[in-house]
């Protein structure tokens, strides 16, 4: 089992704090989490919105912790933004 948040593509140590400090604090912690209620709850926490890339790079924390097989194309965090 990989602990270590900093495994993921896109994840750095301020991430990484965020995600630990809402209660996310493994790999295995992330998988098949919804991102967006882990964005809502950072918002929260912090008590302001948060810049949505980071909302990206939750959605490509989550795809990471959850899939075995991975698209390389899916752990770039930019591939996650909204469309449309």
């Amino acid at each position: 089992m990989q602990t270590d948040l900093l495994v993921i593509p896109g994840i750095g140590v301020k991430i990484k704090n965020d995600l630990i400090q809402i209660g996310y604090k493994s790999v295995e912690s992330l998988k098949n989490k919804n991102p967006e209620f882990l964005y809502e709850k950072l918002c929260v926490m912090k008590g302001h919105i948060v810049d949505r890339c980071v909302l990206y790079v939750i959605r490509c924390a989550v795809y990471f912790a959850s899939n075995t097989i991975k698209d390389p194309e899916k752990l770039k965090w930019y591939n996650w933004k909204d469309c449309g």
